[in-house]
């Protein structure tokens, strides 16, 4: 079982999912921004990743700098606070298999976490191709 945390605006999410999609798999998609999270939650997500809550922290187009949250005097705890507080703040997708739990970003980490790959060629968000025409890797 895969499953995907995930923001439906996103356009690095969107693919993830596709990419897991197209890999045969259909995963349990959890929309945080819906559904919140708990601080077990996250810290198990963070650990089970090798991330601190400052690396899972999303910068861009959040309100991370607005909040003061990117200041490197602010603890792991307010930074949970905050993540608690604003879902928006973890970065995404975030993605568990059996393979791994990985920040999906850029999303040709997924590919470690499936158990098939799915067929070439795959592109990035970005137009850049991660799979050939023979689902190899490119790059």
């Amino acid at each position: 079982m895969i499953v995907i945390h995930h923001n439906p605006a996103c356009g690095t999410s969107r693919n993830v999912l596709d990419i897991i999609r197209r890999s045969g798999t259909e995963p349990v998609v959890i929309d945080y921004l819906a559904e919140g999270w708990t601080r077990p939650q996250l810290l198990a997500l963070f650990a089970a990743a090798g991330l601190t809550p400052r690396e899972a922290l999303r910068t861009s187009k959040s309100p991370a700098e607005e909040l003061g949250l990117t200041d490197p005097a602010v603890s792991d705890e307010a930074l949970l606070d905050a993540m608690l507080e604003h879902p928006v703040l973890v970065n995404r997708p975030i993605v568990c298999s059996p393979k791994g739990v990985r920040l999906c970003r850029p999303s040709e980490q997924v590919l470690d976490l499936l158990e098939q790959m799915p067929p070439g060629p795959l592109y990035k968000e970005d137009g850049q191709m991660i799979l050939d025409e023979g689902g190899r890797r490119v790059g």
